[in-house]
């Protein structure tokens, strides 16, 4: 494993931040914010970005879930530094810790069976207790252990302090503090299966460790293994972790380290009010590209969804790692609007040359069979103003790149039959006109003057007939970008 270079004494620790999702599903914008805060902390400090991928959860953790999250942060533009680390990846890590947790008695095992501890939980809740581990096997000076029975696998437990808080000052929710008595000791380990277990005493490796004794280690003390080693200065995650938290805080310094800076960000709700979900209906990341979206645009709702920058609505990204900082973290949960999102999305799309448009609306073309030439940053610059998604602006180009289908009923609806000398007289006139705005422009022009008409009466019938729709921008504009013998079969359909 990559390991940053040791800080030189005296100065300030180098800012390491970190995201760390678990691959159970596919990530959506509520899980990529918790990614964005972080990633855009480290770039303003000139830090470090960590990705790790937490899967211990092996039996819902996917390979598909670990692409959409790499194709995801690629596509928003979030690199990271370190990573991305794979916590099954450091079994053996971990596991080296909890031999040295039990050594130093800071671990025991407990052979409570869990119908015993289902029994327990039933007694706490008929007396009205809190649920938790009564500490039963829990060594202290003077206490007889129950004896260890015969079939049970221990799981080894945290010895976590019985007296005083645990406490910190959280960046988003300001100073919480949870008394140690309502925390019982974590289970560190469980039991491995028995197949494991033959498998990594047959290594002949040495110690605990290596005999399957010590089981397979829990999310929280991996969490914090992995925190300690990465050199991780500021967490930055969501605030359904808060309950982890004193938890994680108490292991860490029994290990002798101090907490890195905690900030728990707020859900993100769906647009139901509910918490954002795959379950309720979120979309994975990966989609909105597909959909059109454009990555800043993306980022720059996201950032703005449990931040802010004084009344600033739309920014770029230099400005958002200008501007971020952790104190003007939103302490209230944010709700997802996707009418929002596409207004984010429109502005950022105005905004972009077409230079950089017109191959992102190239692939949306491709993916219609249509192949994209030089007139598309033309086109692009024509139609951008009317749309919010790329997919919206590749609707129009797509005009450009194959002939409209025009029912019937259009035709009769827009006037073309009681434009057929006037359109048969354009034909005309642009079949021998010069090919370019101003020639056309020059040509229509002159058959409106010939046949009295008003420009409406003329040009609703050709858009008609050429795009398909009445509406469109100048028509002049509009030709110019059209093959000549294209517009010119167009206008014998009437």
């Amino acid at each position: 494993m990559t390991t940053p270079d040791t800080e030189q004494r005296g100065t300030p620790p180098r800012i390491r931040t970190r995201f760390a999702p678990s691959p159970t599903g596919f990530i959506h914008l509520g899980n990529i914010r918790s990614a964005i805060y972080p990633w855009a902390f480290a770039r303003a400090q000139g830090g470090d970005f960590i990705l790790r991928i937490e899967d211990t959860d092996q039996e819902r953790s996917t390979q598909a879930a670990v692409d959409v999250i790499l194709q995801g942060m690629a596509w928003l533009g979030l690199d990271f530094d370190e990573g991305p680390y794979y916590q099954m990846q450091r079994m053996a890590r971990y596991q080296a810790v909890l031999a040295q947790m039990l050594e130093r008695g800071l671990a025991y095992p407990c052979y409570m069976s869990v119908a015993d501890l289902d029994a327990l939980r039933e007694r706490q809740q008929a007396n009205k207790e809190k649920p938790r581990y009564d500490g039963t096997w829990r060594p202290e000076p003077g206490k007889a252990l129950p004896p260890i029975p015969e079939g049970v696998q221990p799981v080894l437990r945290f010895k976590n302090p019985q007296g005083g808080v645990v406490a910190w000052d959280d960046k988003v929710k300001g100073r919480i503090e949870i008394a140690n008595a309502e925390l019982d000791d974590l289970v560190l380990a469980r039991p491995a299966p028995a197949s494991q277990a033959g498998e990594e005493g047959a290594a002949g490796e040495e110690g605990e460790a290596a005999s399957g004794r010590i089981g397979v280690p829990t999310y929280n003390f991996c969490v914090v293994v992995d925190d300690i080693d990465m050199r991780i200065t500021h967490v930055i995650r969501g605030d359904d972790h808060i309950n982890n938290t004193p938890r994680q805080i108490n292991i860490l310094r029994a290990l002798g380290h101090q907490p890195p800076v905690y900030a728990h960000l707020p859900t993100v709700l769906n647009e139901q009010g509910e918490k954002m979900s795959k379950r309720n209906g979120a979309k994975p990341v990966t989609q909105y590209r597909d959909e059109g979206y454009l990555p800043d645009a993306l980022l720059n709702y996201l950032a703005r969804l449990g931040w802010s920058h004084g009344d600033d609505e739309i920014f770029s990204r230099q400005q958002f790692l200008q501007w971020f900082d952790l104190e003007h973290l939103g302490r209230s949960a944010a709700q997802f609007d996707e009418a929002k999102l596409r207004w984010v999305n429109a502005q950022h799309l105005k905004a972009l040359p077409e230079a950089e448009l017109a191959p992102l609306v190239a692939e949306q073309l491709a993916r219609r069979g249509l192949q994209a030439d030089e007139r598309l940053p033309t086109i692009c610059a024509l139609f951008k103003d009317r749309c919010d998604t790329t997919v919206a602006l590749a609707d129009w180009a797509a005009l450009f790149y194959r002939d409209a289908e025009v029912p019937a009923a259009a035709l009769a609806e827009h006037g073309v039959a009681a434009q057929r000398p006037a359109l048969a007289a354009l034909a005309q006139a642009l079949a021998q006109c010069e090919w370019s705005r101003p020639g056309i422009a020059a040509a229509l022009k002159a058959v409106l003057a010939a046949q009295g008409l008003k420009m409406p009466q003329l040009a609703v019938p050709v858009r008609v007939l050429l795009m398909g729709t009445p509406n469109t921008p100048s028509l002049d504009a509009v030709l110019a970008l059209q093959p000549r013998e294209k517009v010119l079969r167009a206008l014998q359909r009437a």
